[in-house]
């Protein structure tokens, strides 16, 4: 028995010595659950489905803090997202923290600095003012910014996450805030095959008396995605990136605007991108409103339109939502939108593929939403 005597009083040597490291530092688990029934008319073709993340992306994560003295820190963040009607990886089943994965320091004084797969500046410059949160499924924001019709194939959308990235971001000066990233190139395989160029994005904010204001910049070099249907490689143009977001506090009302213009660069000569013309530039502009009715209750409006630049491609949509929430961790949601597209546009929420060209589409959805 001396050696199981041994064995305890080792592993309780290890448990003093982690509850001792454990005081300094500290790992939370966190995650939200989602789920909701969506009934769409996609172009006179209606279906029932039972989809997931439709106020908040289903996920899971890891962050944790270790403080390092003199108010410095280091810090970590895992997080990953899932479908809560399969239990699959959402988006990416290759990427386990498709949402963020990344390390870093932070100082009260000096800001922090993390390396990884991160949120970009224009995500953040861009969040507060949009009433749907930027949700991948069911903000207009995300419907016009991921939109991929034939004029802008090579024109690169913005995920508002950049990975093998160096993100800084100031402490608040007085209101303002300041960012700075730069990432280096990848190759991902879902959702789309495709290779990225480095990307570099600056921006600014400033928040005061109710009011919020935000600005920023992202360049994008040139890449490679696969299409199906092309006969190879369709060139990922070198695109620019501006974000212009800003909301005003009124009583229970915050008032919202967000626009964005997206400039590609000029295709080669005789490529697949000026032989099928789908190098053009768009411009989305949005309004909103998000109301406090009751401690429990808030009601989201939003208005938008896409509009790409040299072609009959635009698209005007609307969207009403609600919040009830049951207690601090779960809550009931329901959507209503609407989209209209013009010309040559198949803009859709995320996840759904247009039925035709120029279609109209309506959406209804509620679903539920539990923080842990």
């Amino acid at each position: 028995m001396r050696w199981i005597a041994q064995g305890m009083a080792g592993a309780a040597l290890l448990f003093a010595a982690g509850a001792a490291a454990a005081a300094d530092s500290s790992v939370t688990l966190y995650g939200v659950a989602d789920s909701f029934i969506e009934y769409l008319d996609n172009g006179g073709t209606h279906s029932v489905s039972a989809r997931s993340g439709g106020a908040t992306g289903s996920l899971f994560g890891l962050t944790g803090t270790d403080d390092l003295g003199g108010g410095l820190k280091a810090k970590f963040v895992l997080e990953g997202e899932f479908n809560i009607n399969s239990g699959a990886l959402y988006a990416n089943t290759t990427s386990l923290f498709y949402r963020q994965a990344w390390i870093g320091l932070t100082d009260a004084k000096l800001g922090s600095l993390a390396f990884g797969r991160q949120y970009e500046p224009s995500f953040l410059i861009a969040y507060p003012a949009d009433p749907f949160r930027l949700n991948e499924n069911l903000s207009l924001v995300s419907a016009n910014v991921l939109a991929v019709d034939r004029n802008t194939l090579s024109t690169q959308s913005d995920s508002g996450r950049a990975s093998n990235a160096i993100l800084y971001q100031s402490p608040d000066l007085r209101g303002v805030r300041l960012y700075g990233m730069y990432a280096l190139s990848g190759t991902v395989t879902q959702p789309v095959p495709m290779s990225n160029g480095n990307m570099f994005g600056v921006a600014a904010s400033y928040r005061a008396d109710g009011l919020y204001a935000g600005l920023a910049y992202t360049s994008q070099q040139s890449g490679q995605e696969t299409v199906a249907g092309l006969p190879g490689p369709l060139t990922l143009l070198a695109t620019e990136h501006f974000v212009a977001a800003l909301a005003y506090q009124i009583g229970i009302t915050n008032l919202q605007f967000i626009y964005t213009y997206v400039r590609a660069g000029d295709p080669p000569a005789k490529s697949l991108a000026a032989l099928a013309g789908t190098a053009h530039s768009y411009a989305m502009a949005q309004f909103g409103a998000t109301i406090q009715a009751t401690p429990a209750d808030a009601i989201m409006l939003a208005a938008s339109q896409r509009d790409v630049r040299g072609a009959h491609d635009n698209a005007v949509a609307l969207e009403v939502g609600a919040e009830h929430a049951l207690s601090r961790r779960t809550s009931l949601y329901l959507r209503v939108g609407y989209i209209k597209n013009n010309g040559e546009s198949v803009v859709s929420w995320p996840g759904i593929v247009v039925s035709q060209l120029a279609a109209r589409q309506v959406l209804a959805a509620i679903g539920m939403t539990h923080r842990f």
